[in-house]
């Protein structure tokens, strides 16, 4: 994996600064604004865009491209290059994405990309490559420097807190993470690229799978959807035909296509036998969350008896929780009240009463 040649000037690191800094740019407003203000605060920022299979072709329309970030670094007057991602992208998110849905599982491939990718391999990439150990990105979230500490903590526009997708940076590397928007909101972002005159202060947001198209996640899955198999009631009994259970995840309202008195959510998925459980919404609901190959962030609070905060999407606030069993790599928690379909492959992220991410891991049933 290695930095392509830089699209204007290359950068120049300065040997002697503490402020050298790698910018992770897709093309959006958000890490534009991220490389604005951090020139503007004095470091010496060079752009990063990492390139990723599915994303080639696109036009300049399209933010998952990242061709935009190279005319904003231009303009900016700052180094921009392309890191070729694709090999280890296939290999950590999109095969990953496309085995756990086979086995019945919902994966989280933003979590997966931040995780493996963007905060791993291409931070080390930028570290061997440029010499720059410091990285930002456009994400809303905090880094929080207390001392000798560094927590991750949850955004001050609560709404566009993407915590959830960064519980897997390691903790050693939180204090060399900058945050620029951690601290405003969306509206005031965008305020700050139209003042700055940005190319893209209006672009829209990227929401979809970038490695799709920012297209429905079963183009992703290709041939690999799966065959067509039985729908079960809670006794078993058939009551209909799915069309493949990569199509389907735990929780599910729609796409089942039986008439009933009241909705039908899917509340199991066999891979082995090949059906789906369907039944009404009380039969999805449990006080008990259970995840593994957790990554750890503040290890003295993970032990039985602490209160904390829980998520187990990443829409929503945080619901009071007991960690009652706990080691390197496991949690399990009981929420005060019961919530709502806890769905294997999607994550569980804890939290202080002050925000910060204690920990985070995979859910599993």
């Amino acid at each position: 994996m290695r930095l392509q040649p830089p699209t204007q000037k290359p950068y120049n690191i300065e040997t002697h600064s503490n402020k050298n800094i790698a910018v992770m740019m897709s093309g959006g407003v958000d890490s534009s604004v991220t490389a604005l203000l951090l020139k503007q605060e004095g470091w010496n920022v060079v752009g990063v865009t990492m390139k990723i299979p599915y994303a080639q072709g696109c036009d300049l329309k399209r933010s998952c491209c990242g061709v935009q970030a190279a005319y904003v670094c231009s303009d900016l007057e700052i180094p921009h290059y392309f890191l070729d991602v694709q090999e280890v992208f296939i290999k950590k998110v999109i095969e990953p994405f496309r085995e756990w849905y086979e086995q019945g599982k919902t994966p989280s491939p933003c979590v997966d990309c931040n995780t493996e990718i963007k905060f791993s391999h291409a931070w080390d990439c930028i570290i061997e490559q440029l010499g720059v150990d410091h990285i930002a990105t456009g994400h809303y979230a905090q880094v929080i420097i207390d001392g000798p500490n560094a927590y991750l903590a949850r955004a001050v526009d609560l709404t566009k807190d993407q915590t959830y997708f960064l519980y897997g940076i390691k903790r050693e590397r939180l204090p060399r993470l900058r945050l620029p928007l951690g601290g405003l909101t969306k509206t005031e972002v965008r305020a700050i690229a139209r003042k700055s005159r940005l190319p893209v202060a209006s672009r829209p947001e990227s929401m979809e799978l970038c490695f799709s198209g920012e297209g429905d996640y079963r183009e992703a899955l290709g041939d690999r959807g799966g065959i067509p198999g039985a729908i079960l009631n809670p006794d078993g009994e058939v009551i209909g035909e799915h069309t493949g259970i990569a199509n389907y995840t735990i929780g599910q309202r729609k796409g089942m296509g039986i008439a009933a008195r009241d909705p039908l959510f899917v509340t199991r998925i066999d891979p082995q036998a090949n059906t789906i459980t369907a039944a009404d919404r009380s039969h999805l609901f449990t006080d008990t969350v259970h995840a593994e190959n957790m990554n750890i962030l503040i290890p003295e609070l993970t032990q039985p008896g602490t209160i904390a905060y829980g998520k187990i999407r990443s829409q929503g606030e945080p619901d009071p929780c007991e960690i009652t069993a706990s080691d390197k790599s496991t949690i399990t928690v009981r929420f005060a009240n019961p919530i709502f379909a806890p769905t294997p492959g999607q994550r569980l992220v804890i939290y202080d009463a002050k925000s910060h991410v204690i920990a985070g891991g995979i859910i599993e049933l």
